[in-house]
């Protein structure tokens, strides 16, 4: 078809498609359809095939013109969506649905004119990008990180035994119990009826904070409590409230945790044959953390200064996918369906519209950030050879202690070959980045901190 079109910017990064199939085709195409269903449809009185053109019209008129609308339309839309006929930033992002402007007039003796509106990729201008100054925390690792890694490993070799009867419930003692809070009748609340809960005695790991409580019972002991719930408490039904519980201590067991010495070490594995052995490998593989994400949040300073001086305007339906997509990847996490976690997540605390309000503003940074990195990428006309693939490949292979020939066919089953690609440009321009710029100390951080910190 011979359409003609005209492209309308709008506000939000969305756009105005208008098209015009001239009268010719638009009669071309209406002739062919009542051609094909003279043909195939049947009427009675009439022989398969033999069904009058006239008769058709007489009888479907409005229904064959709404049909044959509805086809050029499609047609029209689909010649001019092909790749390459519109600019990259006039063609419709792959999550946003064109939609009808108002409802076009049919008629095959004239021109036929529609307009859809769609959303678009965003006009990105990249401010300053080079010679900027941002600050970076200040951080490394001591001994204490390196302890705590120790303890956690002391923690998980530990032997779990029985207490003594009449044995009193203390500091790091495993508690088994079951609790309730009560009605005003001393029943139990099904909502809050909890059978053979277990965790460890002072760490706070329970949402109720009984730890006080528990300590000094023994097993087979009930006890009676009034509990106050602070006015921000995490269950919003019980918060600022003063409510009666029952705590029952069903099993009391105790951690006989490892000594730290070069036995544990070699327990942890056999690779290890001083307990020195183990604590350097903690603080290697420590340093390595945090060289990984000191580059990353410089990475993310920079980009942030770049944000400034880049205004993106998002369109709705990008942020809206960004948003999805967030909820699909929590709900992988936990192994459940979209529709069960948000069940879940708004059943006591916030509705669904507050909680992508909140997610909203980091969605929109990220989708920003993001842009700005794409731009720059193409920018630059990075060229990635099949000699770069094929050291990246081998690099990857010797840090997974993985075959290369395997790793080359992992990768070209699940086509992730172009992806690889994208981030072997996108280290690259974050190199740049770093080069081009200057980066000075700021406060010093805790290794914990440092490391939980979004940058």
């Amino acid at each position: 078809m011979a359409t003609t079109k005209e492209i309308t910017r709008l506000e939000k990064s969305s756009v105005k498609l208008s098209l015009t199939v001239p009268k010719d085709d638009v009669s071309s195409q209406y002739r062919e359809m009542l051609k094909d269903y003279t043909k195939n449809v049947q009427i009675p009185g009439f022989r398969k095939g033999k069904v009058p053109q006239q008769v058709l019209e007489q009888k479907f008129g409005e229904a064959l013109k709404k049909e044959a609308l509805g086809r050029i339309i499609e047609s029209a839309l689909s010649e001019i969506f092909k790749e390459g006929v519109l600019n990259r930033d006039e063609r419709p992002l792959p999550y946003s649905t064109p939609s009808m402007q108002d409802e076009p007039v049919f008629d095959i003796d004239q021109d036929l004119q529609f307009s859809v509106v769609y959303d678009v990729l965003p006009e990105v201008k990249v401010g300053q990008w080079k010679g900027l100054t941002a600050k970076i925390a200040e951080c490394s690792v001591e001994d204490e990180d390196i302890n705590r890694e120790l303890e956690e490993i002391r923690e998980r070799n530990a032997i779990v035994l029985d207490r003594d009867d009449g044995a009193a419930a203390q500091k790091d003692d495993v508690v088994t119990i079951d609790y309730c809070i009560l009605d005003e009748n001393g029943e139990a609340l099904p909502a809050f009826d909890r059978r053979d809960f277990v965790f460890t005695l002072g760490s706070g790991n329970n949402i109720f904070r009984f730890d006080d409580e528990l300590t000094g019972m023994k097993k087979g002991e009930t006890k009676e409590f009034e509990k106050n719930f602070p006015g921000d408490f995490a269950e919003p039904t019980l918060a600022g409230k003063t409510e009666k519980m029952r705590i029952s201590l069903t099993a009391l067991k105790e951690k006989k945790l490892p000594d730290l010495d070069d036995d544990l070490a070699q327990d942890v594995d056999e690779k290890y044959k001083t307990l020195d052995d183990l604590k350097n490998n903690i603080r290697e593989r420590l340093n390595k953390n945090l060289e990984m994400r000191l580059k990353d949040l410089k990475i993310n300073g920079l980009l942030k200064k770049i944000m400034e001086n880049t205004p993106v305007i998002l369109p709705e339906s990008m942020v809206r996918m960004e948003i999805e997509s967030r909820w699909r990847r929590l709900a992988r996490n936990y192994n459940m369906k979209v529709e069960e976690l948000i069940q879940l997540m708004t059943r006591f605390e916030k509705s669904l519209e507050e909680i992508e309000n909140e997610w909203r503003v980091a969605a929109e940074k990220a989708l920003h950030s993001r842009l700005i990195v794409e731009t720059l990428m193409e920018e630059q006309n990075f060229e990635v050879t099949e000699e770069d693939m094929e050291k990246e490949l081998e690099k990857m292979a010797g840090e997974n202690n993985i075959d290369l020939e395997e790793i080359k066919k992992e990768y070209e089953k699940d086509h992730m070959v172009e992806y690889l690609k994208e981030d072997i440009k996108e280290r690259r321009l974050f190199d740049i980045l770093l080069a081009e710029n200057t980066l000075e100390q700021g406060e010093r951080k805790k290794y914990l901190d440092l490391m939980a910190d979004n940058g």
